[in-house]
């Protein structure tokens, strides 16, 4: 391995290795004091001063100067321009994405229900979607398209009445990938502005930006520190970290593909984490030299060799069921079971976002475009949080309509209860509709 690349091996045999993985897993995302201050500072100014403070902001950070929240928003047409700008292909992949994306997500509509007990009680739960919902889309460094078609989508097959956009444009460059995936996907409004004084606008609503109910989408520190503390007023999707992968790999992968699965997510940024786990040791010889052999071809070279170097790791185990032990502690975002029998080892896996199974299903498959949202819990989450999905832009109310006979026998129930709790009122409340 090269003096610039030390990426940690590990041996399950080894008497202090759960100690070890603890410390390769260890991340903390305290956020920084001087963020939480200044994300404290800007939503404290929008939420009082509206569209000014949005447009000191925007002119501050993103160097965008505009007299009018109005200028700052793109018309419908704008979109559809950008859409036709793009080449055929990437325009056609965008199309076809999109379709997978909806068809997977059509499956997860939750629809009311009803039943009615014997006595005429009419017990249900009714199913209605979010009224508004805001997606925030970075637009600093990388442009991601896939997210908005992540994000919009599902808002969309849920039924959700408006979806409102932001995304900065630093310097006043749009990103015209961006704004197709918007067109696409059915994106009612988009606002060019970002940071945390776009999720401020959102949470609080403006004197042009109206409150949502609810806030998706991925960001930077100030981003993530304002979806936190708005959380309350407005929903949230999650709070996520650096990007995972953990690869369980039988010894039966080309090398190279793995090696090369490993730098996908190694290459979002220096924090994100990759880790292979296999029980033939020679394979993890074969994957470290593929490591080694492939990074120098790497237009992010840096950020992969930084990332492997602080958070990666090789794991040696006994055998796949101990892997997905291993598995199961770590809880990972993106799991690839690169095995012979993928179906065999699936049910010992109960805690991961998104499971690729078998050779060919590589995670950047699930990025773009196989269907499943690649909105998933990281940092340990997926042990009790899901991916993604159109139930988190429905909300569910219990219904409970109750006959003349199921008030008699309900009431002496909750009666009996209410008074042992101590609550008369309660009590009295149920006891009225009995004589009735």
């Amino acid at each position: 391995m090269s003096a610039s690349l030390r990426i940690t091996r590990l041996d399950t045999a080894a008497p202090d290795f759960s100690r070890q993985l603890d410390r390769l897993l260890a991340f903390s995302d305290a956020t920084d004091t001087a963020v939480q201050s200044a994300v404290q500072d800007i939503l404290a100014a929008v939420r009082s001063r509206g569209d000014a403070a949005v447009l000191e902001y925007t002119a501050r950070f993103d160097r965008l100067q505009a007299t009018s929240m109005a200028a700052l928003e793109l018309s419908p047409s704008r979109l559809a321009q950008a859409q036709q700008a793009l080449p055929l292909r990437l325009e056609r992949a965008l199309r076809e994405a999109a379709e997978r994306i909806r068809i997977y997500h059509e499956k997860q509509l939750q629809h009311s229900w009803t039943y009615t007990e014997a006595d005429g009680t009419l017990l249900g739960q009714q199913v209605t979607p979010l009224d508004r919902v805001g997606l925030y889309v970075p637009g600093g460094k990388a442009a991601y398209p896939s997210s908005v078609l992540m994000n919009a989508i599902p808002a969309k097959v849920a039924g959700v009445r408006e979806l409102i956009m932001v995304v900065p444009t630093p310097d006043g460059v749009q990103n015209d990938l961006v704004l197709a995936a918007a067109a696409i996907a059915g994106v009612d409004r988009v606002f060019t502005v970002g940071g945390a004084q776009a999720v401020a606008a959102l949470a609080y609503g403006t004197e042009t930006v109206p409150q949502v109910d609810k806030i998706v989408g991925p960001g930077n520190a100030y981003v993530a520190e304002a979806k936190r503390r708005v959380y309350g007023i407005v929903g949230i999707d999650m709070i996520a970290g650096p990007s995972e992968i953990l690869v369980i790999c039988d010894g039966g992968t080309h090398p190279d593909w793995i090696a090369m699965d490993l730098f996908s997510q190694a290459e979002h940024d220096e924090l994100a984490q990759s880790i292979l786990v296999s029980p033939d040791a020679a394979y993890l010889d074969a994957v470290e030299a593929s490591i080694e052999r492939l990074l120098p071809t790497m237009p992010r070279q840096a950020v992969i060799a930084q990332s492997l170097s602080g958070r990666g790791g090789l794991i040696l185990c006994r055998d796949l069921a101990e892997a997905a032990d291993i598995a199961n502690r770590i809880a990972p975002e993106h799991l690839e079971l690169s095995v012979a029998d993928p179906q065999a080892l699936l049910p010992r896996i109960r805690h991961a976002g998104a499971i690729f199974m078998g050779r060919n299903a590589c995670e950047a498959l699930g990025d773009y475009c196989a269907g499943p949202n690649h909105v998933l819990p990281t940092a340990r989450t997926a042990r009790f949080s899901s991916p993604l999905g159109v139930y988190d832009f429905q909300k569910r109310s219990s219904l409970i309509q109750v006959s003349p006979a199921g008030a008699r026998t309900l009431g002496e129930l909750a009666a009996a209860l209410a008074y042992g709790e101590g609550l008369q009122a309660h009590g009295r409340s149920a006891e009225y509709r009995m004589a009735e």
